[in-house]
C-alpha cells in the first residue's frame, strides 16, 4: 500500500544520523499498480455547470454530481485570470506524444490514452502513486507545449488535480481501456497498447 512520502532526510530514531527515504516513503510501490487517470483543461469543467461536476465536499465514489448552479459558474468564471484552455489537433498530438515519452522515461507502462479537446485520459501501470503520475505528466506535456511554441509559457492548461482511480482487477483494467479508447465519442489523439 502506498503511503505519503516523509520529508527528505528524516532522521532515524535516536541515531542522530540522516537516513535516506525508502521506496515506500517516497510513494513508490514494490509492485506495479494500474490506474485510470483523468485531468481536465483549465476552465473547462466549472463547479455548478449544467453538465455536472465534483468538488472537494462532493467527491465520494458513486455520489451524485453537483446540481446546476449558474451563479456558481459565474463566480468561478470571474475568478479565472485566463480564458478556458482547449486543445486543437496539433496540441492534442503533442500532448499524446509527450505523455507516451514521459511514461517511457519513467518506466511506466501506458495501456491506453485519449487526448480530447478539453481533457486527457490515461490508463497506466506504474510503481508509484497515481498523483505522482498525473502531476509528472501534466508538467512534462506543458513543457513540451512551451517548447513547440504552440502556447505562451505562462499559459494555464490544466485544472487543479483530476481523477485518480485504482484498477485492482483485470476486468477493471479492460473496462477502463475500452472506456478511454472507445467510449469518448469521435477518436482524437488515441493510444492503445498492443500488448
Amino acid at each position: 500500500m502506498l503511503r505519503p512520502p516523509s520529508p527528505i532526510g528524516a532522521a532515524t530514531k535516536g541515531s542522530g544520523q540522516v537516513a535516506s527515504n525508502t521506496a515506500a516513503e517516497r510513494g513508490v510501490c514494490n509492485s506495479a499498480v494500474h490506474y485510470l487517470i483523468t485531468f481536465a483543461c483549465y476552465g473547462c469543467h466549472l463547479h455548478g455547470d449544467a453538465a455536472g461536476s465534483v468538488d472537494r465536499a462532493h467527491n465520494l465514489p458513486r455520489s451524485p454530481l453537483l446540481e446546476s448552479r449558474p451563479g456558481r459558474v459565474a463566480a468561478e468564471l470571474r475568478k479565472m485570470d485566463q480564458p478556458p484552455y482547449a486543445m486543437d489537433r496539433s496540441r492534442r498530438e503533442v500532448v499524446l506524444a509527450a505523455l507516451l515519452e514521459r511514461c517511457q522515461q519513467q518506466h511506466w507502462t501506458p495501456l491506453a490514452a485519449h487526448v480530447r479537446t478539453n481533457h486527457v485520459h490515461l490508463v497506466v501501470e506504474a510503481e508509484t502513486s497515481p498523483e505522482r503520475v498525473m502531476n509528472d505528466v501534466k508538467s512534462y506535456v506543458s513543457r513540451r507545449l512551451n517548447q513547440t511554441g504552440l502556447d505562451e509559457p505562462g499559459r494555464k492548461r490544466w485544472a487543479r488535480h483530476g481523477s485518480t482511480r485504482w484498477l485492482w482487477k483485470p476486468e477493471h483494467i479492460a473496462a477502463a481501456i475500452r472506456y478511454v479508447v472507445d467510449e469518448q465519442g469521435d477518436r482524437m489523439a488515441v493510444f492503445e497498447s498492443s500488448a
